[in-house]
């Protein structure tokens, strides 16, 4: 009869908290090489790390090499015992906090890239509340694509996100927080750089490439014409959209005041604005059951008040 294996036969260490999350990241991460800047661990750190809770734990956790990082079923076990222990571990020292009127802890932020700019006045002022309400709390704020965003916020990744969404989600709290105009750009280079918008027919774009953003994914199109856009190219980041604009061969949608703060007004124009053009509205989101929920809501409320000063100014 073979030997029963007991894998955890003793209390939890130090050690085996922090193994736990560095693996819970390499996984939120999808691969050791994606959490290198996440955790700020070299990749061989990373490696180790996560074999020395394989050892610990007596399990092979993960597949790693020429076909990609994928969870065994005993590392799935893992990352949701893990998710479970954080989140014991978190709702702990919340009760800690409220029965000291302090706030300790960490408040983990999903921003969608490249929103900062004319409309920033009401995160600026949130973060300056926020500081003052919750000086002992660390802040970590990741950056990342506006559905992904979202997708981090399901999935515990981030306690609060601020994003452009593409649905509404019953699980999540929203907040309104401001809008940005989206426009379709033509770089210099490009065929219809220097054509009259009004000689420009629905027609005629058809016959140009266009590159995929967000909004102009199947069933999200803004405008009915924009299901027929020969889309060659997808750039859900802003940064690579933009470069594929001014290579000259896209056409593609772009915020203005992106454009005009990389200075590129002088290299690419907006094409039929009174038809194309349209907004994109801005939300701060959160898990309606949250288990970090007394900072979060603090930030929430730091939010909703800096919105309401704005709208009074």
């Amino acid at each position: 009869m073979g030997r029963k294996k007991v894998a955890l036969s003793r209390q939890l260490a130090d050690i085996d908290l922090r193994l736990l999350r560095v693996f819970k990241a390499v996984v939120d991460a999808g691969g050791f090489t994606a959490a290198e800047i996440r955790l700020n661990l070299a990749n061989s750190t990373i490696s180790n790390y996560i074999s020395d809770l394989e050892t610990r734990l007596d399990m092979r956790l993960c597949d790693r090499g020429r076909g990609g990082f994928s969870l065994t079923d005993h590392g799935q076990v893992v990352y949701n015992a893990t998710l479970d222990l954080l989140d014991a571990i978190e709702q702990f020292g919340q009760r800690v906090n409220h029965a000291h009127n302090r706030i300790f802890g960490h408040l983990h932020l999903g921003f969608a890239e490249h929103m900062l700019g004319v409309h920033n006045s009401c995160i600026i002022d949130a973060m300056r509340s926020f500081a003052e309400q919750a000086p002992d709390v660390r802040l970590q704020i990741s950056t990342m694509g506006s559905d992904e965003v979202t997708t981090a916020v399901l999935g515990k990744q981030v306690d609060i996100g601020i994003t452009v969404l593409p649905q509404n989600y019953l699980e999540l709290d929203t907040l309104t927080l401001f809008e940005e105009e989206m426009l379709l750009y033509c770089a210099e280079r490009h065929p219809l750089y220097k054509k009259e918008c009004a000689d420009i027919s629905p027609q005629e774009l058809q016959q140009y490439k266009f590159v995929e953003s967000p909004r102009l994914m199947p069933g999200r199109e803004f405008h009915p014409d924009m299901k027929l856009w020969n889309k060659q190219a997808k750039a859900h980041h802003q940064e690579a959209r933009a470069t594929l604009i001014l290579s000259g061969n896209y056409l593609g949608i772009l915020p203005r005041h992106l454009v005009s703060n990389w200075g590129l007004t002088d290299q690419m124009r907006p094409l039929l604005t009174d038809t194309y053009a349209y907004t994109n509205t801005f939300t701060a989101i959160r898990r309606k059951k949250n288990s970090n929920e007394i900072i979060s809501t603090i930030f929430y409320k730091c939010l909703q008040q800096s919105i309401n000063s704005n709208h009074l100014t």
